[in-house]
């Protein structure tokens, strides 16, 4: 069974349970300012989890495109990707625990055939500090489904991490661990989850390789630990808590969140531990194998880690790029950027020379995806374009980096490189931080890690992908002045289009509590005639006080409507569309949007740009504010 064949029988599996199938959202996150780029399942449905209502019912399954950037650096061994699919079933006040184990334990040894006997899991332990309870209801469910599979099924508590990798498993097959392991949220444990963030106790599901224990991870192996025996392969998340200014609060409706990582349940059906032997990578490799007239072997080390960055990257970059996002210096640009280049740097460390290697990897890739993510089949000789060019520039910076980057070496004895050195590569030389970092490593030249640090802090704007939760607040916690600032960027979207043209079309946008950021196609830089106009125009619709209303539709009669959407994006059969104005037919704006929003544009206050700026070529941001 392949990886598509796999997708294809969770969505049909859940779709027999009652669950409306719903699109990924792109990989660029619309209103949601904790991350540049979409992670996780949750992330687009938040606000359904939060108590709105969703279009598709309570019930909700999906395949979610994710790509984090903060995982480039752990790219390179057997399992750790940038970009990749998570399944995911939604009970939004609907179903909960006693629903879903058993669910999740029929479709993954009944309908696609793991060994029950591979599978271990945890659950989680409590947290007194904050008087959240141990999750004893999930270890009773899971002891009874574990015997319907002939195992008789211990449970273990864990204790802290120093005593975990002293006891072991200690002949347990469910395992007790504490908020650090066994709590979800996006903002991580209670402790550091702001007011306002739903969060909840969790599940997780493990496959057993059988490998032998590396000690280096602590003398005992158990399901949490880093030495390659056991993958994480799926997380039951029972979504029941709000963060209060007292503590925590129960959600009006129970929600239960299941994530789990396409690739890594194909490596568990197939017991492979190497997810860049499954389909989805081998072709690829193979043909990267071909062009280079190297091997993808086990006996090659670093031959091998080069194979799966060049993959990983690749594909990483085709998603994003087929999602709107272009090369640049800036936020998600760069986190794109930063692909490339280092895809192509491994390439040219494997003998590529030429640039075939890109449009045959994203062939491969078109090939793969492009039943289910149509887009990458249509946009796949644009993406290759957009990589080969970047490639081009960059070939130019690698090679003179590199000889800079050996003459400094060389002046010092090839024996140390400074945190000054590599910020001259970066600045004069153009050759990247992380490059420089890469490369004294390889050739074992030690790096002045400290003072290399305070440059990249510096100038961290440029260096580092952004999606460390560069920005606080916002949409996601449905504060009121969120709630605002997300109903002016509707009006600023129409508004653009009234003074700019109907080639304007959204690129991106950010929300806080303290004002909103708007990403769109133009161009030139706006005059201030067109800046003076576009505020005039949104302030007439705030005072005039448009009622902001919500209809659900089928998906083409919303398209009909004139409702703006955006072209990149698969949406359910029905949607939501919002409009300002009296009438859906005569409203100012009208978009297929989450929400929320507040109730009259009275409720705005006064609107206000405070920056116009370039983003990349052909792509304008407006900075605003509400006064």
């Amino acid at each position: 069974m392949d990886v598509e064949q796999i997708r294809n029988r969770y969505l049909k599996f859940f779709e027999k349970k009652g669950h409306t199938i719903i699109p990924s959202a792109p990989l660029v996150p619309e209103n949601d300012p904790t991350t540049l780029f979409t992670g996780s399942g949750m992330q687009p449905l938040v606000p359904y989890l939060l108590g709105a209502k969703h279009p598709g019912g309570a019930r909700i399954v999906d395949v979610q495109k994710c790509f984090r950037a903060e995982d480039i650096d752990e790219v390179g061994d057997n399992r750790h990707t940038t970009f990749f699919e998570m399944l995911g079933n939604w009970s939004f006040g609907d179903y909960f625990k006693k629903e879903q184990l058993p669910w999740m334990f029929e479709f993954l040894t009944k309908d696609i055939g793991i060994p029950a006997e591979k599978i271990y899991v945890t659950v989680f332990a409590g947290d007194e500090k904050n008087n959240l309870p141990r999750d004893t209801e999930s270890v009773e469910i899971w002891k009874e489904l574990f015997k319907t599979a002939g195992i008789e099924a211990k449970d273990v508590l864990m204790g802290t991490e120093e005593n975990i990798a002293k006891v072991g498993m200690q002949g347990g097959r469910i395992f007790y661990y504490g908020a650090k392991k066994n709590w979800w949220s996006r903002a991580g444990t209670p402790d550091k989850m702001p007011v306002g963030e739903p969060g909840g106790p969790d599940s997780e599901i493990f496959f057993d390789f059988g490998t032998t224990h590396d000690k280096k991870f602590g003398d005992e192996c158990h399901p949490n630990c880093d030495c390659g025996r056991f993958l994480e392969i799926g997380n039951n998340v029972f979504m029941e808590y709000r963060k209060s200014e007292g503590g925590f609060e129960k959600l009006p409706a129970r929600n239960v969140d299941f994530g789990g990582g396409l690739e890594r349940i194909a490596a568990a059906l197939h017991n492979e531990p190497d997810v860049y032997k499954l389909d989805v990578f081998a072709d690829i490799i193979f043909s990267l194998e071909k062009a280079s007239g190297k091997t993808y072997s086990s006996d090659d080390t670093e031959t091998q880690k080069k194979f799966r960055i060049i993959a990983d990257h690749t594909k990483a970059a085709t998603f994003l790029i087929a999602d709107g996002v272009m090369p640049s210096n800036k936020e998600r640009g760069y986190a794109l950027r930063r692909h490339i280049r280092r895809a192509c740097f491994k390439a040219n460390q494997l003998g590529l020379k030429n640039f075939d290697w890109i449009r045959a990897s994203v062939d491969c890739l078109a090939e793969s995806y492009g039943d289910f993510y149509t887009d990458i089949e249509d946009k796949k000789v644009d993406i290759s374009k957009t990589i080969e060019e970047e490639a081009v520039r960059f070939s130019e910076t690698l090679e003179t980096g590199m000889k800079m980057f050996s003459q400094i070496a060389s002046k010092k004895g090839g024996e140390t490189i400074s945190g000054e050195d590599a910020f001259v590569l970066f600045t004069t030389y153009g050759f990247p931080l992380e490059l420089t970092l890469e490369v004294a490593q390889e050739k074992n030249i030690e790096a002045d890690f400290k003072d290399f640090t305070s440059y990249m802090e510096k100038h961290q704007e440029v260096s580092r992908a952004g999606s460390d939760k560069k920005f606080k607040g916002g949409l996601a916690d449905t504060s009121e002045m969120s709630v605002k600032y997300h109903t002016a960027t509707h009006l600023l979207h129409q508004a653009l289009h009234d003074v700019l043209g109907d080639s304007v079309s959204q690129k991106g946008s950010n929300i806080t509590p303290e004002r909103l950021r708007f990403d769109f196609t133009h161009s030139q830089k706006m005059t201030d005639e067109e800046k003076r106009r576009v505020e005039e125009i949104v302030n007439e619709k705030i005072v005039a006080g448009l009622p902001v209303n919500k209809v659900v539709l089928p998906k083409e009669k919303a398209f009909a409507t004139g409702a703006r959407h955006a072209f990149n994006e698969k949406y359910g059969d029905e949607v939501n569309v919002y409009y300002i104005g009296e009438t859906l037919e005569g409203a100012y704006s009208k978009e297929l949007c989450g929400g929320p929003h507040v109730s009259n544009t009275s409720k705005l206050g006064h609107f206000k740009i405070v920056k116009e700026e370039a983003v990349s070529q052909g792509v304008r941001r407006i900075k605003a504010i509400l006064e």
